[in-house]
């Protein structure tokens, strides 16, 4: 009964082992010279639930891996590594889960050897000078930059200062080579085609208006117009006339002082003039600037 009992347990236990699952890692060789690789091969007789271990190792490199193969009921994994250090180095247990069972491979031992040079065969050479390397674009595009700025500057600055000038100075009216008569008349006509008054701006119309009647009476009679008030201006001119120095008329006075403070209410009263009283201030002082002349200075010489 004994025998019997015996031979069942060593029967279990050799059907229990074939069942376990067999993990391996094999290396096609142990001695390898610096730089050489050589291939590492994890096989597993199953294929299903198999979770293989990602390598880590010490002074080796994994170069390469293969995809995983199935070669009937065993799994494969290959790897390609290579050392660049000589020394003996383990590659340790790797840890492999078939059907969440954790099963460890054998540790191997490879030897990496140096190279073993023959000095003797060896053809001496001279020590090398340092080569400078060629020069590329970002060697000098600080310098295109800066350069490139510099011309933008000056060219700035020539236009600005030269070109724009000498524009200005020749589209610039050169109302003081007129005459003043000539003058006022010119800038009454370029005050009619502004067409200021017909687009309500009837403060800006007056202002140029008086404007020129004041620079014409400043120019043509030396007395500084622009710069003094209405009742200043035609009290000077009162003085004028009664000391016969201007050729004039008190009508002509008149219409001065009534078209000045037509547009001193304009300018500072917010007054509104109609079209057709704007049309007479118009013509008023258009009259003005006819009538209002220096006397000629006679000679003692055309008195006799």
């Amino acid at each position: 009964m004994k025998k019997y009992i015996l031979h069942i347990f060593l029967l279990i236990s050799i059907i229990a082992f074939g069942q376990n699952p067999m993990v391996k890692a094999q290396i096609e060789t142990s001695q390898i010279r610096i730089g050489e690789q050589f291939n590492l091969k994890i096989s597993v007789n199953e294929i299903e639930n198999v979770i293989l271990p990602k390598l880590e190792l010490k002074g080796l490199e994994v170069i390469d891996s293969a995809m995983i193969d199935t070669l009937g009921n065993m799994l494969v994994q290959k790897y390609i590594i290579t050392g660049f250090d000589s020394g003996a180095y383990y590659i340790p247990q790797q840890q492999v889960f078939v059907k969440n069972q954790a099963y460890l491979t054998d540790s191997l031992l490879v030897n990496v050897a140096t190279v073993a040079i023959d000095t003797t065969k060896i053809k001496k050479f001279p020590i090398k000078a340092i080569k400078a390397e060629p020069y590329t674009f970002d060697d000098f595009k600080i310098y295109v930059y800066i350069l490139l700025a510099a011309l933008v500057i000056i060219g700035f600055w020539i236009y600005w200062f030269v070109i724009r000038k000498r524009k200005m100075e020749i589209e610039e009216p050169t109302f003081r080579a007129l005459p003043p008569y000539d003058e006022a008349i010119y800038k009454l006509n370029e005050l009619d085609e502004k067409l200021l008054w017909q687009n309500n701006k009837v403060k800006e119309y007056y202002s140029e208006l008086t404007e020129i009647v004041r620079g014409y009476i400043e120019r043509e009679l030396k007395v500084p117009a622009l710069e003094k008030t209405t009742d200043e201006i035609i009290e000077t001119l009162k003085d004028f006339n009664e000391a016969e120095t201007i050729s004039t008329s008190k009508e002509t006075i008149d219409k001065l002082k009534a078209l000045l403070q037509e547009a001193d209410l304009v300018k500072f009263a917010k007054s509104k003039p109609l079209a057709i009283e704007i049309e007479e201030d118009r013509k008023d002082a258009k009259l003005v600037i006819d009538n209002l002349k220096p006397k000629p200075i006679i000679e003692d010489d055309e008195l006799e």
